[in-house]
């Protein structure tokens, strides 16, 4: 028996990886994560998982925020991939929760279980945000909101206008980049293309928008760019962006 199954109650195998999900882990699925605490439990099956190449998972961390300039060269510098493993890990199990929270959504895209088999099992997982008074507060008033105006816009499925994503890339600062991973499922490459091409901060992130109204086609609605960028904490302030809801 590993180590990692000495501490556990064996719940349910997954498929093809040669461990059991934690009773923690589980426990989690049901309910809002500590995203610190499940990253340091599942350290050993993620160092193991993520091995394969180090350098693909430090780009997209870099790319979304999730490390900063300094960590993303201190960890380059490593020869070894092991150890640049190890050390994204332990930067980010050190960091607050919404930082661990967005390192396990991203481990969960496309992208990242494409190019890493073995974390199949994060599927499982739902991440959730650990409700907070603040938290709690802004949704319960966002959704007062939505209902109050629900007359309005309840059938609103116009198309979000170049101008109106002009407008909102004016609101999104620095974390431009998670929004685009995170909120609007970009890819690193495309956004990496994207700075290249824009010395402008607005100009990118306006840019980074027409590219997903471009991808969604007629479901790029101004009700669901502002419903996508606002289910999360990104920075943005949300109030400023209910124009969105507005028929025009």
């Amino acid at each position: 028996m590993s180590k990692h199954q000495t501490f556990l109650r064996q719940t349910e195998p997954v498929p093809n990886q040669g461990f059991y999900i934690t009773d923690q882990a589980q426990e989690a699925m049901d309910g809002p994560v500590d995203g610190t605490k499940l990253i340091r439990r599942l350290k050993t099956e993620l160092l193991d998982a993520l091995k394969g190449d180090p350098e693909f998972l430090l780009q997209h961390c870099h790319a979304s925020g999730i490390l900063s300039n300094n960590e993303y060269n201190n960890i380059k510098d490593l020869n070894m991939r092991s150890e640049q493993v190890r050390d994204i890990l332990d930067y980010v199990i050190h960091k607050d929760n919404k930082h661990a929270l967005n390192f396990l959504k991203l481990l969960k895209t496309q992208d990242m279980q494409e190019a890493f088999p073995k974390l199949e099992f994060l599927q499982k997982l739902q991440i959730n945000k650990r409700k907070t008074t603040k938290n709690t507060e802004t949704a319960a008033k966002r959704r007062q909101e939505i209902l109050e105006n629900e007359p309005q816009h309840n059938n609103n499925s116009r198309m979000v206008s170049e101008r109106e994503m002009m407008l909102v890339a004016g609101y999104i600062g620095n974390s431009w980049r998670e929004v685009g991973i995170m909120a609007l499922g970009m890819n690193t490459t495309t956004l990496h293309q994207i700075e290249e091409d824009n010395s402008l901060h607005r100009m990118r992130v306006f840019t980074m928008l027409r590219k997903w109204s471009i991808r969604e086609r007629e479901k790029a609605t101004a009700a669901r760019l502002h419903s996508l960028i606002t289910q999360e904490e990104y920075g943005v302030d949300t109030l400023k962006l209910n124009f969105l809801l507005e028929n025009n």
